[in-house]
C-alpha cells in the first residue's frame, strides 16, 4: 500500500492513520508549512555571500535574532583581518560597518554586553548578528537554544569619510529594553 502526501488536517490524519500509514500521520506537516512549500524541520534559508546589503550608517537601533559562532571558527581570519577570538567581544553583522561598537541586549533575559563588529555575517535569513560564544553566554544565549531575540544599539558608527557618528546607545534616552520592546511592537 502506498501512503498519500502528508496530511494537513486532523481529519486527513485520521484517514491516513486508519489506512495503515502510521509513519505518514506521525510526521504530518502543519498546513502553514505545506502552503509555504517548506518542511517544518528544514534548515534555515541561507543567504548567498554574493548578496550585498547596503551599510547601515544611521546609528539607529535594530531588533532581530542573534546567534553565535561555532567553536571551529576560533583562530580563523575575520573580515577585519584579525583572528577570531572565541572569548572576545567580537561580533559579525551584514549591515553595520566594521569597527562599529554596539550594545547588544537579550530581550528574553534583559542582559546586555558591548561588542565590536569585526566580521561579516550571519548568512542565515532572519538573523542580524553573530556573537562570540563568550558574549553569547554573557547575555544568556545558551548553546542548547543557540539563538535569541536581541536589540542592537550602536554606540559609535564609523562613517565612510573617516568620521565617527554617535549611535542611539550613546545618546541619553529611556532605558534600552523599553525602547527595544516598543520597537518590536510596531
Amino acid at each position: 500500500m502506498r501512503c498519500p502526501a502528508p496530511p494537513a488536517t486532523a481529519a486527513d490524519i485520521a484517514k491516513v492513520f486508519l489506512a495503515g500509514c502510521i509513519m505518514a500521520a506521525a510526521v504530518a506537516a502543519p498546513a502553514a508549512s505545506v502552503a509555504e512549500g517548506r518542511h517544518p524541520h528544514a534548515e534555515p534559508r541561507r543567504i548567498p555571500v554574493s548578496v550585498k546589503t547596503p551599510p547601515d550608517l544611521s546609528g539607529s537601533q535594530r531588533v532581530g535574532i542573534a546567534s553565535f559562532y561555532a567553536d571551529n571558527f576560533g583562530g580563523k581570519t575575520m573580515a577585519n583581518g584579525a583572528p577570531m577570538d572565541l572569548n572576545g567581544n567580537n561580533a559579525a553583522s551584514r549591515t553595520l560597518p566594521l569597527g562599529t561598537k554596539a550594545k547588544v541586549t537579550n530581550l528574553e533575559t534583559g542582559k546586555s554586553a558591548t561588542v565590536v563588529i569585526k566580521d561579516r555575517g550571519p548568512y542565515v535569513q532572519g538573523r542580524i548578528l553573530d556573537l562570540s560564544p563568550a558574549t553569547a553566554r554573557k547575555i544568556g544565549i545558551t548553546p542548547r537554544k543557540g539563538i535569541s531575540p536581541v536589540a542592537v544599539a550602536p554606540i559609535t558608527v564609523p562613517q565612510p569619510d573617516g568620521s565617527i557618528k554617535e549611535g542611539v546607545a550613546a545618546r541619553p534616552t529611556k532605558p534600552l529594553r523599553e525602547a527595544a520592546l516598543a520597537t518590536a511592537r510596531r
